[in-house]
């Protein structure tokens, strides 16, 4: 995965919704079906800083993609990823298919570490869609192990740039800017 190589047709990106992340990757990543196309690999997170991610998660742009078991340890050589909180997430029949747990890394040991620009998405199923659960209770009957697949999550990690924290600022378009500027040129006296 680290050379980025995945079965796309060129001019394709992978830009997912928070729908189509739990939907169509984890939901079938939790019920042990397969991924079509499987370009989200598996990674054990917490040993990594967030800087160490290339090469190891499927990167588009500046965000990386994997999955990972859900733990309640989030501590990395360097630092620990904080929660900030959670929000669910709605299929487009407004069906409420998982949860989406917002981190913030920190540099140091808790509680006083440094926060850093960098942000975790962790999304990770409702209750009631653990698709997996069917399929863990027929290989129960079959003699074989249960294992709880419920705990997979899918993690999108990114740097937030520092241009990021102006929310209140709204950016112009084009037609905003050209419409300004003709405001301009009202002010500006023309010589006879």
């Amino acid at each position: 995965m680290g050379d980025n190589n995945v079965n796309l047709p060129p001019g394709f990106r992978f830009y997912p919704t928070d729908e189509e992340l739990v939907v169509h990757f984890l939901q079938r990543k939790a019920a042990l079906l397969p991924c079509h196309p499987d370009v989200i690999p598996d990674l054990e997170l917490y040993p990594y800083n967030p800087w160490e991610l290339e090469g190891k998660a499927l990167s588009e742009g500046n965000k990386w993609y994997f999955f990972s078991r859900r733990t309640p340890d989030r501590i990395t050589g360097n630092g620990y990823w904080k929660p900030m909180g959670d929000e669910p997430v709605f299929a487009s029949s407004s069906k409420k298919v998982g949860m989406k747990q917002s981190l913030v890394y920190y540099l140091g040991e808790a509680p006083g570490g440094m926060r850093t620009n960098w942000i975790m998405h962790e999304y990770r199923l409702s209750n009631g869609t653990d698709s997996g659960s069917s399929s863990s209770r027929s290989s129960k009957r079959k003699g074989q192990p249960k294992i709880d697949y419920s705990k997979w999550v899918v993690c999108r990690v990114y740097e937030r740039s520092d241009n990021d924290n102006d929310d209140d600022r709204a950016e112009l378009s084009c037609l905003d800017e050209v419409f300004l500027s003709l405001d301009d040129l009202d002010e500006i006296s023309t010589p006879n």
